[in-house]
């Protein structure tokens, strides 16, 4: 499989149109590589497509294929499908799972139209899930993922049966000042590779990350080749926490440097029902750190939303 054949027409050179682009093709092909070397680690697809939104083409791939409400799964900035590496097995055991590459984000999907707000990231995920065939879901995102899923409990909740967030980035809590360097990581041209992936070990509380990692090689790429054209994430307001009305798991990391873990937890308890817990020995990386756990308590979870509503209880 080539890399034209997996991505979606991507936007290369493409700068001042609003949408995020690949700089020039020597930086997509060197993404495009780092991608293709990240899905070979997978567990082979079930299902590779491609579906229409409002704001450009997603591709999705489908693991397994469980009964049952399917998991689908919404990637941190700057990273895809690959960085499920070691979330897909433990997941796989119970459900089916959907991976989505985030518009606007690297990876396979392609932004056509710009991103004005918040709405707008609800409505591109809720018109790939309804692209996707999938009428009920639960989402489950990490980092900028999860706040992109309590986007779609906000603004889309007639598509979901529950979402799980993994250290939401700006959702609960204001982002630290530690979080900054990160950020710039991410947008300024030239940074030497070795500190990009020095501001991944940070986030990642320590963690190896270089070319020998394949989602930190990914990661890194984007960092470096992509320009995304996003809006900046609005928290929620507490009127919007406290309106949400699907089953909410919240998993704060008690190590992360992008916000207070405590603060966070404090203000997801405010959503109605929500489960919210810290685990004190997680970073922000919290998905790579503890995949066998984050698959028992997900399932744990969703099996108590499927029992609330089964009509024989």
């Amino acid at each position: 499989m080539t890399a034209d054949e997996l991505f979606l027409e991507p936007n290369i050179g493409k700068p001042g149109e609003k949408v995020g682009y690949f700089a020039n093709r020597a930086g997509f092909d060197r993404f495009a590589a780092a991608y293709r070397d990240g899905i070979a680690q997978l567990p082979e697809p079930a299902e590779r497509v491609a579906v229409s939104t409002s704001f450009g083409p997603v591709r999705g791939y489908r693991f397994g294929d469980k009964p049952g409400t399917p998991v689908v799964l919404l990637s941190g900035r700057q990273a895809s499908t690959p960085m499920w590496r070691a979330n897909l097995p433990g997941l796989m055991a119970q459900h089916t799972v959907w991976s989505i590459d985030s518009i606007g984000e690297p990876g396979a999907s392609t932004q056509r139209k710009p991103l004005v707000d918040a709405a707008d990231q609800a409505t591109w995920v809720a018109e790939a899930l309804a692209g996707l065939g999938l009428e009920r879901v639960h989402l489950l995102g990490v980092s900028i993922g999860g706040w992109l899923a309590t986007q779609v409990a906000i603004h889309r909740p007639e598509c979901l049966a529950s979402i799980t967030v993994l250290d939401p980035a700006n959702t609960f809590a204001p982002l630290s000042w530690k979080a900054i360097p990160v950020s710039l990581g991410s947008v300024i041209p030239g940074m030497p590779m070795k500190v990009r992936y020095w501001l991944l070990s940070w986030i990642s509380g320590g963690a190896r990350a270089d070319d020998s990692v394949p989602e930190g090689r990914l990661i890194a790429s984007g960092m470096q080749d992509f320009t995304g054209a996003q809006p900046t994430p609005a928290r929620p307001t507490d009127a919007e926490l406290t309106s949400i009305k699907v089953p909410v798991l919240a998993i704060l990391a008690g190590r992360s440097i992008i916000h207070d873990a405590e603060r966070a937890a404090a203000t997801a308890r405010t959503i109605p029902g929500a489960q919210v817990e810290v685990w004190p020995l997680a970073s922000h990386a919290v998905n790579g750190e503890f995949p066998d756990r984050i698959a028992a308590r997900f399932a744990e979870f969703a099996a108590g939303q499927a029992n609330e509503t089964d009509p024989r209880r």
